[in-house]
């Protein structure tokens, strides 16, 4: 029947509890644990060689602490919160690491009462306790952690300036039967807010005793900063946790709604080159802010401006002006220079990771498609289009251009029938229409029978019409 104890960076204790010697005292630890009673609860009465005390989930330094209850005080009322333990004799606190309830003068004068307060020694042959404190275990693995708590830097009255509590509970064996009404929660409870109160200095802050309580404060804020420092890198609103605002930007607020950039560049334009004036104004609307961004080219000026620009008449209106601290075109600059590494890493592994596929696309362009018919729009590389179209302009050259020779022919034609047409008026002469129909009728039965004297003449022909 065990129990691990988790004090948190301080480390854990595990607990053997002597069940046969003190099964009541046992019982009541280990229903405590499984309701996750002693969470959060702190360590306190640190006597270095001697012992230490814990078990007041709140801490008797809290004025809401009832010094704890034991379990059927927790089940069954307040008229329960006590119980008397067991007093063996045969256990004594000989050795380091005993652990045992602590115990108050009950209503008989013989007896003595426990709640849920136990006590572990961090000394040796401590008779001391003994019959004062009622053991129920002992300590079999965690002495380093015991080593910590003796060594804890405490104040007048044992409490650890630094906090250590216990920040879990686990059982490992367990055999006795769980009370009436109990009832184990799913998970560890969260801190309630008496426990906060109580909280001196977190496990995770160190403690130096040269630092003044202003210079703990200081370092408080920094840790802070630093905190949410992070987290606006992480969601992207900083390019980097440790970005600090441009000194030669001037902040102006408090501008009349009619000043325009131009009248506070011609203002501030005394002290240095001004790289740029704007006023911020409403998306929407267009109406000034009544605030401006001034950047100097050079940081001294800018001081300059701020030592002699505060409380200026401007329209009417004394303006404030202080450095700014926004961040904004850093985080521009940061964004646009890094996409645009992005771009180049992209482009030079080409489209879909490959170089060959970024020359093989063809892509359809709409508007150069809705001309001639021969367009057909498409857009090809300029490295494959080369060699066809040097090849096709060789052999054009070879044979003339096309249009050219197209022309010639064209004409060359166009004199042959003028030709012919002469010819035949002239060999006509004044014959009437009807006369040269006649005439060609008669040409044509002339070529008509000039054709077949022609086939009747032909061997072949012969042979083919005895064949048939």
């Amino acid at each position: 029947m065990s129990v691990l104890l988790e004090l948190g960076e301080t480390g854990d204790i595990v607990i053997d509890l002597l069940v046969d010697y003190a099964p009541r005292a046992c019982e009541n630890f280990l229903k405590l644990c499984k309701m996750k009673y002693y969470n959060f609860s702190p360590i306190y009465s640190v006597q270095k060689d001697f012992s230490f005390q814990t078990g007041d989930p709140i801490g008797p330094d809290s004025p809401e602490s009832d010094g704890g209850s034991s379990i059927w005080g927790l089940l069954e009322g307040p008229s329960k919160r006590l119980f008397p333990p067991e007093f063996h004799p045969k256990l004594k606190h000989t050795e380091r690491g005993t652990v045992s309830m602590a115990t108050a003068p009950g209503r008989d004068p013989d007896e003595r009462v426990s709640g849920s307060q136990f006590i572990i020694t961090t000394g040796d042959e401590l008779d001391y306790l003994d019959g004062k404190a009622a053991i129920f275990g002992k300590v079999v693995e965690g002495f380093d952690t015991l080593e910590k708590i003796n060594n804890a830097f405490c104040d007048g009255k044992g409490r650890p300036l630094k906090d250590i509590r216990i920040r879990h509970t686990i059982i490992l064996e367990d055999p006795f039967d769980d009370p009436d009404g109990l009832a184990e929660p799913p998970q560890s409870p969260v801190p309630s807010k008496a426990q906060l109160a109580t909280v001196r200095i977190g496990e995770d802050e160190e403690i130096k005793e040269d630092d003044d309580p202003e210079a703990a404060e200081k370092l408080r804020r920094e840790r802070e900063a630093r905190a949410q420092a992070l987290t606006l890198e992480m969601v992207g609103d900083l390019p980097f946790a440790d970005v600090k605002p441009p000194e030669n930007i001037l902040f102006v607020c408090k501008l009349n709604p009619v000043t325009q950039d131009e009248d506070l560049h011609l203002i501030f334009s005394r002290f240095g080159t001004i790289l740029s004036c704007e006023v911020i104004r409403d998306k929407r609307t267009g109406d000034s802010l009544q605030y401006a961004f001034i950047e100097f080219e050079d940081q001294k000026a800018c001081e300059q401006a701020y030592f002699k620009m505060q409380g200026v008449l401007i329209d009417d209106h004394r303006i404030h002006v202080d450095f700014s601290q926004s961040v904004s075109k850093l985080s521009d600059t940061w964004r646009s220079a890094t996409n645009a590494k992005r771009q180049n890493a992209a482009n030079a592994r080409g489209f879909g990771g490959s170089n060959q596929l970024e020359k093989r696309r063809q892509y359809r362009e709409g508007n150069k498609s809705q001309g001639s018919s021969g367009n057909t729009g498409y857009l090809f590389d300029k490295e494959d289009v080369r060699r066809p179209a040097e090849t096709s302009r060789s052999k054009r050259d070879d044979r003339g251009p096309k249009s050219d020779r197209h022309r010639d022919g064209g004409r060359e034609r166009e004199r042959e029938r003028d030709r012919g047409r002469e010819r035949g008026s002239e060999r006509d002469g004044g014959r009437s229409r009807r006369e040269r129909s006649l005439s060609s009728h008669g040409r044509r039965d002339r070529g008509r029978d000039s054709w077949r004297r022609q086939r009747s003449r032909s061997p072949r022909r012969h042979h083919d019409r005895d064949r048939y």
